[in-house]
């Protein structure tokens, strides 16, 4: 069973705002990655291109979303399907962009190879997007 909204807020120390609940529904609806732009679409047109984007930074440093790496230079966002916080986020899995689509999924149970860097650099994160034709659209 899904957690109410509400809680969802509450357990990631969040207050309650009507615009933070219609982005987590729009969020909670989708099982793919959002753009902000999906989101103005997606909620009511009385929320400004600022309050959606303050939602979308709350919601990323409190560990409720990650950012999704995109092929096109669009910034696109997922829920935290693990237990992230503020202080980090844990998201070594891969993204796959259907090339008929468009839409961006993360695949929670790939895994990124793990890659040895030569001495001297140091991993802050790890992005591994895969393009191809999702299992939707092959049908």
């Amino acid at each position: 069973m899904k957690l109410p909204i509400k809680n969802i807020l509450k357990d990631h120390e969040l207050r309650h705002t009507l615009c933070r609940e219609e982005v987590l529904d729009l969020f909670l609806q989708r099982d793919f990655a959002l753009s902000h732009a999906d989101l103005e679409s997606g909620i009511s047109d009385h929320f400004d291109r600022v309050t959606v984007y303050r939602t979308l930074k709350t919601f990323l440093d409190a560990g409720l979303i990650h950012k999704v790496l995109d092929d096109e230079g669009v910034t696109k966002y997922a829920l935290c399907r693990e237990k992230c916080s503020s202080m980090e986020h844990h998201h070594e899995h891969v993204h796959f962009k259907c090339t008929t689509c468009g839409q961006t999924n993360c695949l929670e149970n790939v895994q990124i190879p793990a890659v040895k860097l030569p001495q001297g650099y140091q991993v802050a994160e790890t992005n591994l997007l895969i393009q191809g034709v999702c299992r939707n659209c092959s049908i």
